[in-house]
């Protein structure tokens, strides 16, 4: 009687053990291909990121996880999959995040924007392209002409801008259509577009596959653009720890790429098939955006003004408090967890620095106003030289050698953003020093100022190689 008793009794706290156990579902939605988004989806996926620090005690203790992953290749779809439910966490940028915030409250929900992942205060990775063949070399040569741009996109948003910037009436002096960045692709090919406007990673994407040139950086417009991470509220409340974690993994994405670029780069490659130089381009040293998951005020500018654009757009007549809306308890807890300070991280605007010596003389850069730097195919690791002069010098050794060259970058000099030196102009001054430019007027500009010849840079290239000999 006595063992019937015991066995009852184990039986009857196995059931309570396994009815206490609870399977949590931790469902997030990446964009890949918008690279923007590596350090909140990619690479935490990649990397198992996310199991380092999910929770297991207190009301977790014996909570089971499900990760579910899935990839969008823009934000709208993943919004539509948020407010039905279907996914816990998603990654978009400033634009489309805003539109997410709108759309949950119009099916009477909430969302979170939670952290920043990537991004810039000046407004680089948005961009306008024409086709390589183009005549066109800045944007006030586009009046009356047609520009595609993927509609409701942060560089929709952008491209208002620009546009307003000019003085012009959105609905007269040019004509905007739809387009997303895999139609728009082969629209530049085949000069069946005039221009096209497009987010990260586009506007350096498809020049660095030689089929367009860039005319416009969103710098230009100086309007703030980021890509970030959002929550469901309701999840939140209920799994605060679980938000924390995803971001403490965030944190270490960010901090692996930091250390090791031109790996991770390569890793995007391998999943995206967006070309590892491209990704440098933008998350490397001195890149042309900082990841940064602080919530800079220049951010939440970018997210106030995306719901006023929405309006404009007649996509919404709603409002949204962005002081609710955006709620910095998640990050600012995986910081502390981290051992890391927020605040300070707040405070610095900075590139992700680089510490490097000069490939050619092997003495430490000190000044990287003029640095240039080599990624040469097959090596580990991208060479870093104290002037484009130097780059160049090394560069014609390089390709006597035989060595297939993967990229050449270049620092702007009036705005400081990395340049893929070979879409860039060049001011040689008559000390023999070279300036690279994105624009062929910003360039002219500067001569104007300060003397010098206006090159492309091919004629830098070969007038670098004769003052070399």
């Amino acid at each position: 009687m006595r063992l019937r008793a015991t066995v009852a009794g184990l039986a009857l706290a196995i059931s309570s053990l396994s009815a206490s156990a609870e399977t949590i579902r931790i469902a997030i939605g990446t964009q890949d291909t918008t690279i923007n988004c590596a350090t909140g989806g990619l690479l935490i996926r990649e990397l198992g990121l996310l199991d380092k620090y999910l929770p297991h005690d207190g009301k977790y203790k014996d909570a089971e996880y499900q990760v579910e992953w899935k990839n969008f290749t823009s934000g709208a779809p993943l919004t539509n999959e948020m407010v039905a439910g279907k996914l816990d966490f998603g990654a978009m940028a400033d634009f489309p995040g805003s539109f997410n915030g709108v759309a949950h409250l119009d099916a009477g929900k909430r969302s979170l924007f939670i952290s920043v992942l990537s991004g810039s205060t000046q407004g680089s990775g948005n961009g306008i392209v024409v086709p390589a063949s183009s005549g066109v070399q800045s944007l006030a040569e586009l009046k009356g002409k047609t520009i595609s741009v993927p509609f409701a996109s942060t560089a929709h948003g952008m491209l208002l801008r620009a546009i307003a910037s000019q003085g012009w009436d959105p609905e007269k002096d040019v004509r905007i259509i739809a387009q997303p960045p895999e139609i728009a692709g082969s629209a530049l090919r085949s000069n069946r577009i005039e221009a096209h406007a497009d987010f990260v990673p586009f506007a350096e994407l498809f020049p660095n596959r030689g089929f367009a040139r860039k005319i416009y950086d969103g710098s230009q417009a100086a309007a703030p653009t980021f890509h970030g991470a959002l929550v469901d509220a309701t999840y939140a409340q209920k799994y605060p720890e679980i938000v924390t974690a995803y971001l403490r993994a965030s944190l270490e994405a960010d901090r692996l790429f930091a250390e090791s670029p031109e790996k991770y780069s390569e890793l995007i490659e391998k999943v995206t098939g967006i070309e590892a130089e491209v990704n440098y381009l933008f998350h490397g040293p001195l890149g042309l955006q900082t990841r940064d998951l602080t919530w800079k005020p220049e951010y939440r500018k970018a997210v106030a003004t995306s719901i006023d654009t929405l309006k404009l757009l007649k996509k919404t007549d709603r409002g949204l408090d962005t002081d609710q809306f955006i709620d910095d308890q998640y990050i600012r807890a995986a910081f502390k967890q981290a051992g890391q300070d927020y605040d300070k991280a707040l405070k610095n605007y900075a590139q992700l620095p680089l510490k490097a010596n000069d490939a050619l003389t092997g003495k430490p850069i000190s000044d990287f106003k003029r640095l240039a730097q080599i990624w040469v195919r097959g090596e580990d690791k991208v060479r870093h030289y104290a002037s484009p002069e130097a780059a160049l010098t090394a560069l014609a050794q390089l390709e006597k050698e035989g060595k297939d060259i993967r990229a050449i970058y270049a620092q702007a000099a009036d705005s400081g953003i990395k340049l893929l030196a070979n879409q860039a102009w060049f001011v040689h001054s008559d000390k023999g020093e070279l300036s690279a430019f994105l624009l062929k007027e910003q360039a002219e500009q500067y001569a104007q100022r300060n003397g010098g010849t206006v090159l492309d840079f091919v004629s830098a290239n070969q007038k670098q190689a004769l003052a070399s000999r």
